[in-house]
């Protein structure tokens, strides 16, 4: 008997865990994946927190072949309206027809409630298929399954400009401070991920200028693209389509 897949949605990021969490999702018997989302500061017109050019999204989505829709979000979204954005783009969804939602979160047990929690109230079920692993395994699993990725993004606070451009490989995990958690899930650093067993082709870029960005304190706890911003800097690399 043909087991019936939940139709789900992949919260997309264009980083490495969102990668594996896909790769993972797109191999399991219960799911078939129908869209890719992802939040988009509408004003610099790049992908939240990552600071990914639109275009290079679209690159990366072209590759995957799973049609992508975006969250348009204001520059500085307060948590109510962020909520409110977040609602009606998950009503529409389950009005498509979709039960589940994936994402890449590995520890955090209150974003993962809170994911759970908002979702449950119009009925979708959250998945979390990296949740509890050990996060040294699963750097060495993206590495071995053929996946790539460049750090785009790195906490100030924690790491130097130099991790910046870096591709994750065995010499970058070593060259982490010990404090620095070897997926990031801290919010350390975020990366683009550019190659894989879920990309059909290379997604192509240059490297671009570094900029630092210090984000003023927030009252905002809820959603992990936000409060990693509260009273931080953080260094970003700019990529360039090719």
């Amino acid at each position: 008997m043909e087991t019936v897949k939940n139709i789900t949605y992949m919260n997309w990021s264009t980083g490495k865990d969102s990668a594996l969490a896909l790769y993972h999702t797109l191999n399991h018997s219960n799911y078939s994946v129908g869209k890719l989302l992802t939040s988009i500061n509408s004003h610099f017109d790049r992908v939240s927190m990552h600071g990914i050019r639109r275009e290079l999204l679209d690159r990366q989505i072209q590759q995957i072949s799973i049609p992508n829709e975006t969250i348009e979000l204001p520059q500085n979204p307060s948590m109510s309206d962020y909520d409110k954005i977040m609602q009606d783009t998950v009503v529409s969804l389950q009005s498509e027809g979709y039960t589940h939602s994936v994402f890449g979160d590995i520890f955090l047990e209150d974003l993962k409630k809170y994911r759970e929690d908002k979702l449950a109230e119009v009925g979708i079920t959250a998945f979390f298929p990296l949740w509890k692993r050990n996060t040294k395994e699963l750097i060495k699993e993206f590495l071995s399954l053929g996946f790539k990725a460049i750090v785009v993004t790195v906490d100030a606070s924690v790491l130097d400009e130099s991790f910046l451009g870096r591709e994750i490989d065995n010499q970058f995990l070593n060259d982490l401070p010990k404090t620095v958690d070897p997926c990031g899930e801290n919010g350390e650093f975020h990366t683009f991920c550019f190659a894989g067993p879920i990309f059909k082709n290379l997604v192509e870029f240059k490297l671009g200028e570094t900029v630092f960005r210090n984000y003023q304190s927030s009252n905002n706890d809820g959603d992990k693209n936000i409060c990693e911003i509260n009273a931080k800097g953080f260094w970003y690399l700019d990529l360039l389509p090719s």
